[in-house]
């Protein structure tokens, strides 16, 4: 059954454990869930020794940046769940918009819940979910912000807060992502709120109508960058005007 996480929510909901050194935040929140933990578990690291992103690449963690994941129990029915991400990206947009000063290049969001700043990547969000024994379900919200730190990364452009002349610390923006990630939350409303939640993540979002390449698993497709629908998917327009709803993959600007 989903827990009631609703706007009524509050802070003191959502415990924190910090840690000096781990391999992985992600992967303490899954042990934690698989030991009984009941969820709303933020595991902070320092440094991260096999920190991971999207389908397995490794994630450079060295110290002066953000390494948060949240753990959450039965978040919502199987159907809402796919528009979580959205929820996700809203909230670590807004936290980190919160930190920048006005100097700083614009901060976007670039489907699905990457987040950018002058269109070179600042944040990765991984999210990974697990069947409990119990019957439970276990998800977990990994973010990994570039404050001081930016790795080199033959993908994307890449920046770190510092460079964008924000000076806060890592302990400080965890301080917005942790109320930030409770707001967001509380709107998305176990998917409940899902139409306000994607009117926030088109505001922000990069890209809208413009030419973009999409790399999927078996293939690369190109067309112009429609939006979103309200389940989070990217509509593609493709060069003889269909439009291709994708649930995953890699988006490039042309």
């Amino acid at each position: 059954m989903a827990s009631d996480m609703n706007s009524r929510k509050s802070l003191a909901d959502f415990r924190h454990d910090a840690l000096q050194e781990t391999s992985s935040t992600n992967s303490v929140c899954i042990e934690r869930a698989r030991a009984g933990d009941p969820g709303n578990l933020w595991v902070t690291a320092e440094r991260q020794t096999g920190g991971r992103g999207r389908r397995g690449r490794p994630w450079v963690s060295e110290a002066g940046n953000l390494y948060a994941s949240l753990l959450l129990i039965d978040p919502a029915p199987m159907d809402r769940l796919g528009s979580l991400p959205l929820a996700v990206a809203v909230a670590v947009h807004q936290a980190v918009r919160g930190v920048l000063p006005l100097a700083a290049e614009p901060a976007e969001i670039k489907w699905p819940n990457d987040i950018l700043i002058g269109r070179k990547k600042t944040c990765g969000i991984l999210i990974e979910g697990e069947a409990l024994p119990d019957g439970r379900y276990a998800l977990v919200i990994g973010i990994g912000v570039n404050v001081a730190v930016m790795p080199d990364n033959p993908m994307y452009p890449v920046t770190c807060l510092r460079q964008q002349g924000s000076m806060v610390s890592p302990d400080e923006l965890f301080a917005h992502l942790y109320a930030d990630m409770a707001e967001a939350l509380g709107v998305w409303n176990c998917g409940k709120g899902v139409r306000e939640i994607t009117a926030r993540w088109r505001e922000f979002a990069c890209g809208i109508g413009e030419k973009i390449t999409v790399n999927l698993p078996d293939r690369s497709i190109s067309g112009h960058f429609s939006g979103i629908d309200d389940n989070g998917l990217l509509m593609l327009e493709t060069e003889d005007g269909r439009i291709m709803p994708i649930a995953a993959g890699d988006v490039f600007f042309r």
